[in-house]
Parts: structure tokens; sequence; C-alpha cells
């Protein structure tokens, strides 16, 4: 026996990002008492500025967006309960092909074995017993994504044991309905993967979920850290919901478990099944 708490590690990308995908985990496991680390590998700075200003445009000042985003990060984390925030502080290196990819300093030209050394000697501090991050194609091909998949998988192998290791996903059911309420809502919504998207095709068939977890009872707060990413509002179409619409969407979070040393059962229904 030990007297270290079961914890959580999320390890995201960007500011905001801890909301969308697993806002719901970091909010119900923080309530039943596990210890929960949020890890941003990137600073932002590619986000809108003050007035939706978007980067390159006159008036968008990357130092300013940067600061503007970990103080709200700092809110969001407030709200989920979210027990310990570790920032990485790379360079955002914004979507797939921008200049910012390349820039000096960026996430996505960070040697993997250099960034996954910082991240392993937060794993080796916290020693988490579930860990959470994106799939290789960071969900749908963002650059940040894909090196936090990248240095998390390394990481792991430089700290050592970790009893569960997950990938955030989406089912295909959801992301048919999730197109259905964006146009409800006014928004424009081309499937992903059909020949007029630029997206890939995001998510999973249904059954290839290993893992379901009901987060509906903290709905309303995964709902007010996003909204506490206001600056970040025009691209959180979620806030458009309201709440309760909100928590029907969103109120189950799914995953694909890609290691495991507990032997639980599939699928299951808690990140922390086999581990209490």
């Amino acid at each position: 026996m030990t007297d270290r708490p079961l914890t959580l590690m999320a390890v995201h990308a960007h500011p905001d990002d801890e909301a969308t995908g697993t806002g719901g985990v970091l909010a119900r496991y923080a309530a039943e008492g596990i210890r929960t680390v949020l890890v941003t590998c990137t600073d932002g700075a590619c986000g809108d500025g003050p007035g939706g200003v978007k980067p390159g445009e006159a008036g968008h000042d990357p130092a300013a967006v940067a600061a503007m985003r970990r103080q709200e990060l700092e809110a969001s984390c407030e709200v989920l309960k979210v027990g310990h925030l570790e920032m990485l502080d790379y360079g955002d290196s914004g979507m797939m092909g921008w200049a910012a990819n390349d820039a000096p300093g960026s996430f996505w030209t960070t040697p993997v074995d250099e960034a996954a050394a910082r991240l392993a000697d937060l794993m080796r501090t916290y020693r988490p017993d579930v860990v959470v991050t994106y799939d290789e194609n960071g969900f749908y091909g963002h650059p940040d994504h894909i090196q936090a998949n990248r240095i998390t998988s390394r990481a792991l192998e430089l700290a050592g044991a970790t009893p569960k290791v997950y990938w955030t996903t989406a089912p295909r059911s959801m992301m048919a309905r999730f197109g259905e309420v964006m146009r409800e809502f006014g928004g424009d919504w081309e499937e992903p993967g059909s020949e007029e998207s630029e997206l890939p095709e995001i998510g999973l068939p249904d059954e290839e979920i290993s893992t379901w977890v009901d987060t509906t009872g903290f709905g309303g707060q995964k709902f007010d850290a996003l909204a506490a990413h206001a600056s970040q509002g025009e691209n959180i179409f979620f806030l458009k919901m309201g709440k309760e619409k909100f928590t029907e969407l969103m109120g189950v979070e799914t995953f694909v478990r890609v290691q495991d040393t507990t032997g639980a059962a599939l699928p299951e229904d808690d990140l922390f099944a086999g581990l209490r």
C-alpha cells in the first residue's frame, strides 16, 4: 500500500484544449479525490488577439496573446479543480502549413527527445496512474497535437511504467449528431472526410472505442472552463449552445486505451478501472 494518491495526467497542446476533450474527466476525477495534473505544451500565441484579430494581422501581438491565454488557462483550471498545471511554453506552431510551423522555438520544430525529457521529468515527479493525450494524428492533424502525442509516447518510454494510457477520440455517431447541432445553431459544417471538407475523417466507429466516461454531472463545469477562454470565443462553437444542449452533446468523453497493466475488461466506463 502507498500514500501516493491516484493521479491523472492530461497532456495537451494549447490553452483551451484541456476543456474540450478532457474537461469532464478532469472535473469528475478531481471531485472523486484523484490528483489531476495538466501539462500544456505551447503558449497559444497563434490564437486570436483582442477583437478576434488573427495571427499576422495588424494588432496581433503574439506575446500579449500568450500572456492573456495563460491567464485564461489558469481560470479554466480553477473551474475544473485541476490540482497542478505545468506549462512547457513552447511556441504555438499554428495550423499545418503556417509559417509558424518552422519558427524558432515552435513546438513542431522542437526535437522530440528534448521535449520528451522535460515531460518525463514531470512524469517521474507526479507518477501518474493514467496518462491521456491525442492519437498519432493529433485527432484532426494539428501539428502541435501530433507533437504532443509524439513526446508523450517517448516520455512514457523514458519515465517507465504507467499503468494506463489513453488517446482521446470521438464516436462517429456523436460526430453525426454534432453536425446536426452545428446546422441547428447556424454553423457551417462539412462532414470531415467528405469531398467538401478539408479535414480528414475524425473519430472512430463506436465499436472501436474502448472507454466511455459519463461526465454529464460535470457538464456545467466543462462549459464554464471553455467560457474561461473568452479571447477564443469566436473559435469555440460549443459556447453558442448553452449549458443544457452542450451537456447533452458533450456529456460523455471517449477514449482508446493504448496501454494497460491492470487487465480491466473492455469496454470500460472508468479511466481508473482496475486501479481502485
